[in-house]
């Protein structure tokens, strides 16, 4: 399992915390795959500084006080509009599998949507505002291809290349390689890179110049992947379609 920053495993917190109004420390853990200390350890921070509140009587966590005054203003800023988001609940539908909308934000590459359901469940640990490990995401290997050499070479300095699984890319000319194929291409695959038995998918999302402004993304078993790559290219292709033209528009 991809290790989870401190930052992206607090936020991962009160997203869960948010989502489900109350809920008690071992659900947390169990959700998020922390271990139990490491959750402790992050609600008892998050309760002293009041981003959360502890009903003790219940056992539960809900939000605090400073959460309600931010009004959760990160996510609304940054979640995807609603047209981007029917895209890609409509093709977590045609595809039946977990589909995912990430786009720069600043430096970093972010996922803003994703929608999965009990049967076709997101990639764990992806979730909304993830922004990690894009050399071995399918989406992030799009928003890589995207980038200048330099400003590519400055994220991979900066964040660095992590072995996630035996078939992760991790020296920065092979992924230049495989990034310029992308590039090429226009679709970007990656099979088994970022968590075993797991392939993705993504093509690129474009803004009125033609710039690379987003990426959708699907994830899938392996196994269900061969002899159905074109028609996962297809989907991906004709809702990334649907994403540009609102882009157009903007």
């Amino acid at each position: 399992m991809p290790a989870i920053s401190l930052i992206n495993r607090t936020f991962a917190i009160l997203e869960t915390v948010a989502a489900s109004g109350s809920v008690p420390a071992k659900e947390i853990a169990h959700q998020l795959e922390i271990p139990l200390p490491s959750v402790y350890r992050l609600l008892n921070e998050l309760v002293a500084n009041e981003y959360l509140v502890h009903i003790k009587k219940e056992g539960q966590f809900e939000l605090g006080p400073k959460c309600f005054d931010l009004g959760l203003s990160f996510r609304q800023r940054l979640l995807a509009p609603p047209p981007i988001r029917q895209a890609t609940t409509e093709l977590h539908r045609t595809l039946q599998a977990a589909a995912y909308f990430a786009i720069y934000r600043g430096a970093d590459i972010v996922l803003t949507y994703l929608s999965d359901c009990e049967q076709h469940p997101r990639l764990r640990p992806l979730r909304f505002g993830f922004h990690e490990a894009a050399h071995a995401t399918a989406f992030g290997k799009i928003l890589l291809s995207g980038m200048t050499s330099e400003q590519r070479s400055s994220y991979i300095q900066a964040r660095g290349m992590p072995i996630l699984t035996p078939h992760t890319i991790a020296r920065p000319e092979l992924l230049d390689d495989h990034l310029n194929e992308v590039s090429t291409r226009g679709i970007a695959w990656e099979h088994e890179e970022f968590l075993p038995r797991t392939t993705c998918a993504a093509v690129p999302v474009r803004n009125s110049s033609g710039m690379c402004v987003g990426a959708l993304a699907v994830s899938m078993p392996s196994r269900k992947v061969s002899g159905f790559e074109t028609r996962i290219e297809s989907a991906l292709r004709e809702y990334a379609g649907q994403c540009s033209r609102y882009m157009r528009a903007g």
